[in-house]
Formats: structure tokens, sequence, C-alpha cells
């Protein structure tokens, strides 16, 4: 049984129109071929179909083609709710006309079921004084500052070495540095080593015997018992600083100058986040929900185009990290199939999602003028800063801030707004 999302159009380019593109086929083609006696360009057409034939223009007169077929193949057909690019395949091709197959994927029928009251509640926000006492010890963390001290090492301290390291009494390779930052404690070097740091004073040297772990990359030096040469130049504490006028003035923080107000300013940030984490938890759970009672047979191609959108916004997000996609698909061992499989699932519920909010806008009849997308627009605009027409030609014109408006109607039908 032939799929009822599936509809296919026939276009048939013929008479003096498939002429003319053999023509200007023929002009083009001629350019490139030597006949003998011929400059490339003068000889007689019949010389070169007699050598070439007629078929060899083909392909050439059916790309010129293709653009007036697609207008041909969409003439009338406006009311097509087309979901995914056309496939387009040449179905007959001779001297006397040419036919373009446009296989089209309609939207899929969405049979709703309950998608109000659904019992789902939006989770309360709480802030609690142990989050704001948290987030200030954060805050006294950024502006710790490092000190000489004249004393010993201790564990956290901040020390400047010089160091080479010795197998069998042979310096081995990568295992020498000098005025060299290490943080005591933080098991950045292999074990033992910042541990024998502990104890030093500035300008003592020491030599340090470790040995290194079985699984080091190096064959050299896996399992092997090595000396380190240690210089140690200077030892630093971390200062983390006081709560007080100079403090609040390093935050920079308007109206924050005592701890009650820096507590309060805290609590409504931390008070947003919280609320905004609730929100998309209490709109995810209720499409969620609704999902369960729909019916609808997505087509593979939405499914595959789905992917395609979600591996372009992946590779967005990597690239503003510093990464390709290829170097992913490398660090992970992976490829476009793996990471395709990977977003299946995901993929399927957008979609599903989608197709849902389309279908309550239409049986709720949630309709958005015109002059409510512009003053849609007027008001993003403002918001990114950006001109009117910059934000429309980012964003994908009226037409979009359109649907987004009915989307977010949709939603609020499920919220029960």
């Amino acid at each position: 049984m032939k799929n009822k999302n599936i509809k296919e159009i026939t276009v048939k380019i013929e008479g003096k129109e498939w002429e003319e593109a053999l023509d200007k086929a023929y002009e083009k083609a001629s350019k490139n071929v030597k006949i003998d006696g011929f400059r490339p360009g003068h000889a007689p057409k019949e010389l070169f179909l007699k050598k070439y034939g007629k078929q060899s223009l083909y392909m050439d007169a059916a790309d010129l083609c293709l653009e007036n077929a697609y207008i041909k193949a969409f003439e009338d057909k406006q009311d097509l709710r087309i979901v995914a690019e056309p496939e387009i395949a040449l179905k007959n091709v001779s001297d006397e006309g040419i036919e373009f197959l446009f296989t089209l994927t309609l939207r899929p029928e969405v049979k709703l079921g309950k998608y109000k009251n659904l019992g789902v509640k939006k989770e309360k926000v709480e802030v609690t004084k142990e989050e704001i006492d948290h987030t200030i010890e954060h805050m006294r963390e950024r502006y710790a500052e490092n000190v000489l001290k004249d004393d010993a090492v201790e564990d956290g301290n901040i020390v400047v070495i010089d160091f080479e390291g010795f197998k069998d009494g042979v310096p081995f390779e990568g295992g020498k540095a000098e005025n060299y930052s290490l943080t005591i404690g933080s098991n950045t070097f292999i074990p033992g080593f910042e541990e024998q740091i502990i104890g030093m004073k500035s300008g003592e040297e020491k030599d340090i015997n470790v040995t290194f772990p079985e699984d080091y990359h190096s064959e050299d030096l896996k399992g092997a018992p090595v000396v380190f040469k240690v210089k140690l130049h200077e030892v630093k504490e971390v200062q983390i600083p006081e709560i007080g006028e100079e403090f609040f003035e390093d935050l920079g923080m308007e109206g924050v100058d005592t701890v009650e107000a820096l507590e309060e300013q805290i609590r409504e940030n931390i008070t947003t986040h919280k609320e905004a984490d609730a929100e998309n938890k209490y709109i995810d759970d209720l499409l969620e929900k609704a999902a369960e009672n729909i019916e609808v047979d997505i087509p593979d191609v939405m499914i595959e185009e789905e992917k395609k959108r979600m591996i372009k916004q992946y590779e967005e997000n990597l690239k503003m990290q510093g990464i390709t996609l290829e170097q992913f698909y490398q660090f992970t061992n992976s490829d476009e199939a793996a990471l395709k499989e990977q977003m299946h699932e995901e993929a399927v519920k957008r979609i599903k999602f989608r197709l849902m909010l389309e279908e309550i806008a239409e049986v709720e009849n949630l309709k958005v003028t015109d002059e409510d997308a512009e003053e849609e627009a007027n008001k993003l605009a403002e918001k990114y800063q950006m001109k009117k027409e910059e934000f429309l030609k980012l964003f994908g014109g009226l037409d979009m801030v359109k649907y987004d408006l009915e989307m977010r109607a949709a939603m609020n039908v499920l919220k029960g707004e």
C-alpha cells in the first residue's frame, strides 16, 4: 500500500521549451569539445550531434529545465503541507521531452488524545540558607589572592619550582622544567611527588623519589622508580578575602554594601535560575504527558532531516568550544552514523512535540495576525539590540515569528492558561 504521507507529481517539459533547453546545452557543450578542422565552439551543430549524439545534451538541458519544472510542480498546490525537501528524479527523457518526478513527503495526520487538565504540577521553588552561603564562598574564592609566605610549604599552597627527573641516573625526556607553578594537593604530578614538597622552604633543594604508575603512557617509564631533583623558589598561600567594604567594592554590585543586601541579591539570582529551570521542566513534563496520548506515524525522512538539524546545531556548539566535528569524531572514536543513532530518540521526540503543538494550534484555532507578529518582531529586535530587518533575516522572516507565537499559544493551552 502506498504511504499516504507521500505524494508524487510528474512534470513534463516538451516542445519549444525542451528544444530551447537542448540548444542552450549545445552552446555550452560545443565550447569544450574539439572536432577536427574546427576551433572549439565553431563546429557545425550537425557535426557535433553526429559525433556525440543528442543524448549527450540531455543532462545539461535537464538542469536548465529543473527550475521551471519545480515552479510547475507547485502551481496551485500551496495547500500542500510539505515537511521535507522534495526528492527529484528523472522519470523519462528523449528527443521529444523530459519528465521529472517530484516525490513529496506531506505532514502526517495527528490524532490528539487528552491534552488539557493533565495533572502535571510545576515544582515549587525554594532557596536555602546553605545555597546562599555556598554561593558567597564561591564569590570569595574568585577574589582570592596568592600571597608570598616565608613558612614551610603546606597542603593547598602554590609553589614555584625547578625540577629534573632521572632514571638510573640518566635524565629522561619531558622530565625537566624551570619556574614551574604547582598547587600542592592538585594531584597533577605522579603520586607521591606533591606530598614530598610539603615542609620545604624557599631556596631549599631536595631529591624526591617516586615510582611511575604501571599504566603510564610512556613505555620507558611504566612502573619505573625515578629521582626528581627539585629546587623551591617561592611559596604562596591562597588568601580568601573577608566580607567587608573592600570585598563589596571588588564585587561592584549596585546597591550591595552589606551582608544582608548581598544575601538578598543572591537569593533573587538563585530564585530566577531555579524558576527558569522549573518552568523548563514543567513544559517538558507537559509535552511528555500530552504526547503519550497522541497517534502519529512519523515519516522516516522527517526524522532524518531533524537529525541533520541537530548535528548542525551540535557542530555550532562544538565550534564555540574550539572543536570541529571531525575532531569530535576522532576523540570519541565515532562517526556521523553513530551520532545520528545516538540522536534518534531525541529527534523523534522533538518532531512528535512539534506536530502535536501544531495540531493543538489548529484545533484551538490559534491564529496570529500580521500585526501581532510585527509587534513581537519589534520587541525581540529591541531586546537583542538589532534592527528589525536584521533580526527577521536571522530569525527566518515574519512567518517564523508567527509560527513561534502560535507554538507558544498552543503551549499555554497545555498549561491551561
